[in-house]
Parts: structure tokens; C-alpha cells; sequence
């Protein structure tokens, strides 16, 4: 069976580059520093996985050139990497999706963030799992959004109704996407609601 391949949208650890809306509250620096932690906890889940032979694993990174996420992401060598690219992240999603359909036209795709510090191998594992089975499969976060979107073997190439005209970082994210799916005939198989890290109040049951 083909492997799927998860694809992990992130952007570069740097201060000022990442998590602007805590940074806000708690400085670039600190922000930073906790986009930093957040990365190695969901690469080492993803790594896991990669090296059990469950997934193949690329990174799309944002907010840094080829060098130097080249010789950040040295550690990864399960990763194949790339940059996400221009465009809102509509656009910028539906490019990992072409972009993985091309490496392998009949696997399975899923994205993810790196926003949720209790994600685990399980929660992975179910999506896969899910897509043996159904088209689609969406993680929603308490936010209305969701933190894991995947597309089965048997969807589309890389259709544009999941990506396009979307009120991304809104609470209509998932509300709209699933209406879309429903209106063409699929329902998405979900996974168990996560709280993802964005604002300084998401912070705390993780600090606590």
C-alpha cells in the first residue's frame, strides 16, 4: 500500500517572524522561543512515524531561505523540505497538496501545523486510518478552525473548494469546509477537537 505523505506547514523560529499575536503579549523573543518548542514536538511525533514507515514526511517551511532551514532542518533526515511559497494560506495549502500529488498521485495527504502541543502518534495514526475510508478527514480546534486536514487516495488532485475563499485564522474555517464537503457528496471522517497555540490564554493549560 502507498504510503501517505504529511505534509507539516511551518514557519522559521525566528523572533519577529513567527507567532506575532502572542508576541504582542509576551515579546518576539518569548514567542519564539515557544514556536521553536512547539516545531520539535510535532517533528519528533511525525519522525516517529516516518521511521516506522506509517508516512512519508516533508516539511513546507515559511519566513527563511533554502540554507538556512536547510541546515536547521539538518536533524530531520526523514524530511524531504521545501518552501511554502507566496499566497494566503489557501493558496499556500493547496500548493503542498499539487506538490505531493505530483511526488505520488495515489496517496493519501495530510496537513498539519505546528500548533498543537498535545499532538501524538495516535491522533496520526487515526487520520490515516480514516482516509482508508473516507475521502476526507478534518481535525477541528476549538477555535472554529481545524489543525489536520487530509485528502484520500481516491479525492481529487488538488481540488480548489477546501482552499479558496476561506475566512482563514476566522471561527467559520471549519464550519465552511465541511458545509463545502457535505454540498458534494463527502463526509469528512473527524478527529478529536485539539486547542491549538495562538493566542496567550491557549498557553495555559500547557504551561500548567
Amino acid at each position: 500500500m502507498t504510503k501517505p505523505i504529511l505534509v507539516v506547514m511551518t514557519r522559521w523560529p525566528a523572533s519577529g517572524r513567527c507567532k506575532r499575536r502572542l508576541a504582542r503579549t509576551l515579546g518576539c523573543a518569548h514567542a519564539a522561543g515557544i514556536q521553536a518548542r512547539l516545531i520539535s514536538h510535532t517533528l519528533t511525533v511525525a519522525q516517529g512515524l516516518a521511521r516506522d514507515g506509517k508516512l512519508r514526511l516533508h516539511i513546507a517551511i515559511s519566513g527563511a531561505g533554502p540554507r538556512a532551514w536547510r541546515r536547521w532542518l539538518a536533524s530531520v533526515p526523514e524530511a524531504s523540505i521545501s518552501a511554502q511559497g507566496r499566497g494566503d494560506l489557501g493558496n499556500r495549502m493547496r500548493r503542498e497538496v499539487l506538490r505531493a500529488r505530483s511526488v505520488d498521485p495515489g496517496a493519501s495527504v495530510i496537513l498539519i501545523g505546528t500548533d498543537l502541543p498535545d499532538l501524538a502518534a495516535r491522533d496520526l495514526i487515526r487520520a490515516i486510518e480514516s482516509l482508508r475510508h473516507s475521502p476526507l478527514v478534518i481535525g477541528p480546534s476549538l477555535d472554529g478552525g481545524y489543525w489536520l486536514f487530509g485528502l484520500g487516495a481516491t479525492a481529487p488532485g488538488a481540488p480548489r473548494w477546501p482552499f479558496h475563499s476561506i475566512p482563514w485564522g476566522s471561527d467559520q474555517v471549519l464550519r465552511l469546509t465541511w458545509q463545502r464537503a457535505c454540498q458534494r457528496g463527502l463526509t469528512p471522517a473527524q478527529l478529536d477537537a485539539r486547542n491549538d497555540i495562538d493566542q496567550l490564554e491557549d498557553l495555559e493549560a500547557w504551561l500548567a
